[in-house]
């Protein structure tokens, strides 16, 4: 892109914005997709006749599996070839295997489209933060991050959202007979709408141009081993954030499964009622809470404290341990989603700041595989055993479904007090990290 375009060089304020905006869209489009299984636990596991564990297995570990591993190849794509391209490309294979999963009447075939879901996911986010890393300097990035990652909260709200509302019209109208399709249940319409919507909105990646690369190493294509090889003189550092965050993640993830079975089965609330309630907090609070994340960080990083972004991570960690138990033990459930919204806001922060935390420790052409590495790891330990940690556990410790609370609290919190420590522990080995790569000593 010229250096006319924004006058010191670069593309203006204003379109990188843009870019933000259009990517964070994209970003809901992969959470809708990603997040509605959590709402339709209860009608899939009647008509295809499954358990807690088999679900938690289609919202959680094949998909992680397939989304993270094919992330790496991905984002060497990404970190030397069209970022732009390969998430159009991944936008339209993901909205594809959604639909699919509307027509599917097994639990194997579920799963095989699940699989595709995970792999056209796969080549968003490490494209994404790395292109929103090359349109924002260092000072603004977290900021920048964070709003794009707003596309969690607004996707995994709206699923519920669209979900309950989709839900309770198709079972008013009973079994639809479709064109092509023919006969479908109220859940099968739900991913057959995502789907033909993501197509459609595809279109609009076109609006988006490749920024300049920027940064350490920019424009020099590495072999794989090369980022092997940083790993191994930084592993500290990406140990401690990779990991420390991903039981953040765990937590998250697992209690995103199953707070909607929790008000279901222990409040009796229809599944319609528990898609608007939870879809406007999720929406509300969480897109708050990470993009409060981003802007804190950006605030304290201003002031000389150069690990601001883990720092964040850490806090909002603590955070969910203190408030976290009120709304899985508070027995009135008006009052028990009143105590949900902050939790929500505290566990919600960390997404954006992990990210930004990563780009600021890795040259320019490592960004995308690192993100990919990174995703790998907080999708493996987070979505891949967050939802199945908490079902095992009510299947094979407490053996009653009506205890899910107790499981998303226990799980809960012993991963969020694992992450404080390991956070805690890389501060200073980031810092010794970024001060390496900058060529100067880093202090708080």
């Amino acid at each position: 892109m010229a250096d006319s375009d924004r006058g010191s060089g670069g593309p203006s304020l204003a379109y990188a914005w843009f870019v933000v905006g259009v990517l964070m869209l994209t970003y809901v489009f992969s959470f809708v997709d990603r997040q509605i299984l959590s709402l339709l636990v209860g009608p899939i596991r009647r008509d295809l006749g499954i358990s807690d564990t088999q679900i938690s297995l289609l919202m959680g570990f094949t998909f992680a599996l397939f989304y993270t591993f094919c992330g790496i190849p991905l984002a060497r794509i990404a970190d030397h070839g069209s970022r732009r391209g390969l998430i159009a490309a991944g936008l339209v294979l993901w909205s594809f295997m959604t639909g699919l999963c509307g027509t599917a009447m097994r639990y194997g075939q579920l799963l095989l489209y699940r699989v595709g879901v995970g792999v056209g996911e796969a080549a968003l986010s490490p494209a994404a933060y790395s292109m929103i890393s090359d349109y924002f300097p260092p000072e603004r990035r977290a900021t920048a991050i964070s709003v794009y990652s707003m596309g969690i909260y607004i996707g995994g709200g709206l699923a519920y959202l669209v979900g309950g509302f989709v839900i309770q019209f198709a079972s008013g109208q009973g079994e639809l007979v479709l064109p092509i399709v023919g006969s479908t249940r109220p859940w099968q319409v739900v991913f057959l709408i995502l789907g033909i919507a993501g197509v459609l909105f595809s279109a609009a990646l076109w609006l988006v141009r490749e920024p300049e690369r920027s940064g350490v190493g920019a424009g020099e294509r590495l072999p794989f081993l090369e980022v092997v090889k940083y790993y191994a003189r930084n592993w500290r550092t990406l140990l401690c954030h990779n990991v420390g965050f991903g039981l953040i993640s765990l937590a998250s993830y697992g209690a995103a499964a199953w707070i909607p079975s929790f008000f279901a089965r222990t409040h009796h609330w229809s599944i319609p009622k528990v898609g608007y309630v939870f879809g406007v907090i999720t929406v509300i609070f969480g897109s708050a809470g990470i993009a409060f994340g981003g802007r804190l960080a950006d605030r304290v990083r201003r002031r000389g404290v150069a690990d601001a972004s883990v720092r964040v991570g850490l806090w909002a960690a603590l955070a969910t341990v203190l408030i976290g138990a009120f709304y899985l033990i508070i027995p009135d459930p008006d009052l028990a989603a009143v105590a949900l919204a902050p939790v929500v806001f505290t566990m919600s922060m960390p997404f954006g700041v992990s990210a930004a935390a990563i780009q600021e420790v890795m040259p320019q052409n490592m960004r995308a595989q690192a993100s990919s590495i990174y995703l790998l790891i907080l999708n493996l330990i987070g979505l891949g055993c967050g939802p199945t940690a908490i079902a095992a556990m009510t299947d094979f410790v407490f053996h009653d479904d009506n205890a899910v609370g107790w499981s998303i609290l226990v799980v809960g919190t012993v991963a969020n007090l694992s992450a404080i420590a390991l956070l805690a522990a890389g501060l200073k080995p980031y810092r010794e990290t970024l001060g390496r790569l900058k060529g100067a000593t880093i202090t708080v």
